[in-house]
């Protein structure tokens, strides 16, 4: 079958958090919304169309990783409004971006998967870079929040605490 195909497919017999990760991905590498919806509708089955028209309202190409369109899932899931994905702020140190950024709250929500530390360049040099980073961010007003594959799997917790990264950020504000 098309990727287009696979992805209506799998949105017919996945939870949403599943199926996003894969139509995520499939758009990440050329398929389209309207491809998919069109899949769906060729295919002629009327089992599942309401789970792929969710799946469809949830997909977002700007997801770089399972991790963080698990994430992103997570956030909705919970009603907590939308964030920005990859948002781009500039400090003194530079530009750098952002996996999830609430520009209003002056919020970041990074999800930091193992590869990042370990399969691109040296650990002790990526973590010193990242607290370069975040001492940026910091220095710019920024409350940064960090998640991890452990969080995805506690239901509650990314909500928790992204709630409270809310609150130290209106506390700053103030």
């Amino acid at each position: 079958t098309s990727v287009d195909r696979t992805v209506a497919d799998c949105a017919r017999i996945l939870d949403l958090e599943r199926a996003a990760v894969v139509g995520d991905h499939a758009l990440r590498r050329g398929a389209s919304v309207d491809g998919i919806a069109a899949a769906a509708e060729r295919s002629g089955l009327v089992r599942g169309a309401r789970r792929v028209e969710r799946l469809l309202g949830a997909l977002d190409p700007r997801a770089e990783s399972p991790g963080e369109t698990r994430t992103r899932i997570a956030l909705a899931a919970a009603g907590l409004p939308a964030p920005e994905l990859q948002f781009e702020v500039m400090t003194e140190e530079g530009l750098y971006r952002a996996d999830f950024a609430w520009p209003e709250l002056k919020v970041i929500l990074e999800f930091d998967g193992d590869s990042k530390y370990f399969a691109y360049r040296p650990t002790a040099e990526v973590l010193l870079a990242e607290r370069r980073r975040e001492n940026a961010l910091a220095a710019a007003g920024w409350v940064v929040v960090r998640v991890r594959w452990a969080d995805l799997s506690t239901p509650g917790v990314i909500a928790a605490k992204v709630l409270a990264a809310f609150a130290r950020a209106a506390k700053l504000a103030s």
